[in-house]
């Protein structure tokens, strides 16, 4: 499974895109919700817990999460964080580096955050368990 996340529009303090979910076939792309993160900085500046990760290709596994006390999908290996999620969430305030995800687009907000997650906690837990590798691109 590949999730293709585009980011659209970059402010500061704020990093607004969509998310795109495709199966096995590319034909069955489809809109997901959108993604809300940190602010996009130049390469080699990283302000701790505001600053969204490079662009690129990271491989997503299911894990228990310390912090949040339940299995929750993480990005592996990404250069200079750790800990990175995908979670419920609807402002920067909340993102600490990981990316959120909502229903609704807001101008530096997200909305319905809990529904989009447990929608995509639901299809990435459905491919894990399928023994499909997640894999989520992230664009430049």
């Amino acid at each position: 499974m590949r999730l293709t996340l585009d980011r659209q529009q970059r402010d500061e303090d704020v990093t607004i895109g969509s998310l795109v979910v495709m199966g096995a076939d590319p034909e069955t792309a489809l809109f997901h919700c959108y993604t809300l993160e940190d602010a996009v900085r130049p390469d080699g500046v990283k302000i701790y817990g505001e600053t969204a990760i490079p662009a690129g290709r990271y491989t997503v596994d299911i894990t228990y999460s310390p912090r949040f006390k339940v299995m929750m999908p993480l990005l592996i290996n990404v250069a200079g964080f750790v800990g990175v999620r995908i979670h419920p969430g609807n402002t920067a305030d909340d993102t600490e580096g990981c990316i959120l995800v909502g229903m609704d687009r807001k101008l530096k907000s997200i909305g319905r955050s809990r529904v989009a997650y447990e929608s995509l906690f639901d299809v990435l837990d459905s491919a894990k368990r399928r023994g499909e590798p997640i894999e989520l691109e992230i664009l430049p």
